[in-house]
């Protein structure tokens, strides 16, 4: 059955996070509640939401292990697949299979879990048809990222050519994706990591091989021998700076995270005389028509092979609560998929 607003429910379920402050103490609380379609934030689109997925963004908000949240009380969860029910914006109609991911969900608006969402037209990509439901939540965030990453490069002139591609936080969400489209792409991967455990990981993504971040002499000159072609950094701080002093000519560094710190202590040498480039990737703020080249690329050419390795877990909506300690924990290997509604799919 279409869903529609005739057959939706007065109140329906979902992953609610409150702040609670009592003086100067502030803390966090969650939890599943009955709310209704007016208990939302304002959006153009009503989405019955069939999955989400867990971020480690995710778990910080529902944890309260991190400041995510910029308004209370908010549904979690930055990323959602569904079918609209309602839109008052003529790009989309009730029926239409739709995702909703980096658009500030969990952080200024209510988010992906509950059994309903209302969010803002301009932050709707319509599922291609080559990706379900459940396999969009699968990508979610991070598989946007990478895309998102590896499109500025290319589109800023990167070349299997210039030499290997040095991919951080290479177990993350965003690396993992990273690895496995580039090295689907023809480009040469070096995975980045101080957890060499996950070799066999690593490599059946397409990593070409492993360098322990443990190991690595960075140096201190403005410009160090060259190693990269260019790089997908997930960490930021002193690995950053040493990429930009070991990449190749005209070869791209596209900066994603800042596990490492924030801190970039660099020169201007890379950049002119290699003529380097550093481009941020920001998966929140971005044009609608970027967004959806990129999702139209995640269903083609940068359609990961290994989309069930990456995320090979799906758990119920009730199971939610349980799961974010291991993400907070950095504990868990692999994205997880959350069933909202799977006879949607």
């Amino acid at each position: 059955m279409t869903p529609s607003i005739k057959n939706m429910p007065q109140k329906f379920t979902a992953f609610r996070i409150h702040q609670n402050i009592n003086g100067d103490n502030k803390t966090i609380t969650s939890g599943f509640e009955k709310i209704n379609l007016d208990d939302l934030t304002e959006g153009e689109v009503v989405i019955k939401v069939a999955y989400s997925d867990i971020n480690y963004k995710d778990a910080l908000a529902a944890t309260g292990k991190g400041r995510i949240l910029r308004t209370y009380p908010l549904v979690g969860g930055i990323d959602l697949s569904g079918v609209v029910v309602t839109s008052s914006d003529s790009r989309f109609t009730q029926g239409d299979k739709v995702l909703v991911c980096g658009a500030q969900l969990s952080e200024l608006y209510d988010g992906g879990y509950s059994e309903y969402a209302r969010v803002k037209a301009n932050s709707v990509v319509n599922l291609p048809k080559e990706i379900s439901l459940r396999d969009a939540m699968a990508l979610g965030t991070a598989g946007y990222t990478a895309a998102i990453a590896i499109q500025r490069m290319e589109d800023n002139g990167q070349k299997p050519e210039f030499g290997p591609i040095l991919v951080t936080g290479a177990t993350g969400g965003v690396g993992s994706f990273a690895i496995n489209m580039l090295a689907e792409l023809g480009y040469e991967v070096v995975a980045f990591t101080g957890k060499t455990e996950q070799k066999d990981y690593l490599t059946s993504l397409g990593a070409s091989r492993l360098l322990n971040r443990h190991d690595v002499e960075m140096g201190t000159k403005p410009l160090e021998s060259i190693q990269w072609g260019g790089a997908v950094d997930n960490v930021g701080g002193e690995t950053l700076s040493w990429l930009t002093r070991t990449t190749n000519i005209w070869g791209n560094i596209a900066s994603i995270g800042l596990a490492g710190g924030i801190k970039l202590d660099s020169t201007v040498m890379p950049f002119i005389l290699r003529g380097v480039s550093l481009l941020g990737i920001n998966s929140v703020e971005m044009p609608t028509s970027v967004r959806t080249k990129a999702w139209q690329r995640l269903a083609t050419d940068l359609k990961p092979s290994k989309l069930d390795v990456i995320s090979p877990t799906t758990i119920a909506f009730s199971d939610l609560p349980n799961a974010f300690d291991a993400y907070v924990q950095g504990s868990v290997t692999g994205r997880t998929v959350v069933a909202i509604d799977d006879t949607l799919a």
